[in-house]
């Protein structure tokens, strides 16, 4: 692998500061990796759900490898800044095949979930712990110091008692950490009491997803997170947006209705 792969990866590492944390606007496609660069986000990371829906498939691993690794490798083409991607709970890959795919693509980071992504099952931890100690291994091997962020899914179960589902993460996170995991992401964890008190615990980089109910960023940088990830969001008010515009052609608005985009041309003229 070259020299430039291998400080990509060290500069992504790197950016990962808790109390400064790093913002990742997942994106979807060459052209929104280009505008996230473009306004002045210093690393860029793919989203599973928003990747799978703009190439017509459903999240939960129901997007080929093969089309998931072009887009990636079509985003980290069109920019300079290191990229890490989603790749949900690996698509059944080895981790050595994994990492090699990652690496080809361009990426130089990868997210893993610890929930089966078709029946959002929580994976035994010590078998996920398995599959990130593969993934490390592949990567040292391969002379890459590949940024592994391990997400728990723990917050995504309803109806367990707070406490409990905080214990739990804890575990779990600490666990991958000893697997070799630089981050964790406690997914849908927004509480400031108990996400200071996850921070405290792991006392390694932990990713929060930015959510309209939990804390802002300055709120959270002050918790101790070293990254916010957007998740579909961006792709999914892009695509609420574009409905709009079309619905304003439809009706032959020449401005866009409401929004007053102006459009490149007027159905009235």
């Amino acid at each position: 692998m070259s020299d430039s792969t291998a400080a990509r990866a060290v500069a992504l590492r790197a950016l990962h500061r808790p109390g400064d944390p790093l913002v990742l606007p997942n994106v979807w496609d060459a052209g929104s990796a280009r505008a996230v660069v473009d306004a002045g986000f210093p690393a860029v990371a793919t989203g599973s759900a928003a990747v799978a829906d703009s190439h017509g498939y459903a999240d939960g691993e129901r997007i080929p490898p093969g089309e998931m690794f072009a887009a990636v490798t079509r985003i980290a083409r069109a920019v300079a800044v290191p990229v890490t991607a989603d790749v949900e709970r690996g698509y059944g890959l080895r981790p050595d095949e994994l990492v090699a795919r990652l690496l080809d693509a361009g990426a130089v980071g990868l997210n893993l979930e610890d929930s089966d992504p078709r029946t959002g099952v929580l994976i035994d931890a010590e078998e996920q712990a398995d599959l990130l100690a593969g993934v490390r291994a592949a990567a040292e091997d391969a002379g890459v110091a590949v940024v592994v962020n391990a997400r728990t899914d723990v917050f995504l179960r309803p109806g367990e008692e707070p406490a409990d589902r905080l214990a739990e993460a804890i575990r779990r996170a600490r666990r991958y950490l000893a697997a070799g995991a630089d981050c964790v992401y406690p997914i849908l964890l927004a509480d400031p009491t108990q996400l200071r008190s996850f921070v405290q615990a792991v006392a390694a980089p932990v990713n929060v997803l930015a959510r309209p109910d939990g804390p802002g960023r300055t709120a959270v940088a002050a918790l101790g997170v070293a990254r916010i990830s957007y998740g579909s969001g961006l792709y999914a008010a892009t695509r609420a947006h574009t409905a709009r515009l079309l619905a304003a052609v439809a009706a032959g608005e020449p401005r866009g209705g409401r929004s007053g985009t102006l459009l490149p041309w007027s159905l009235s003229s």
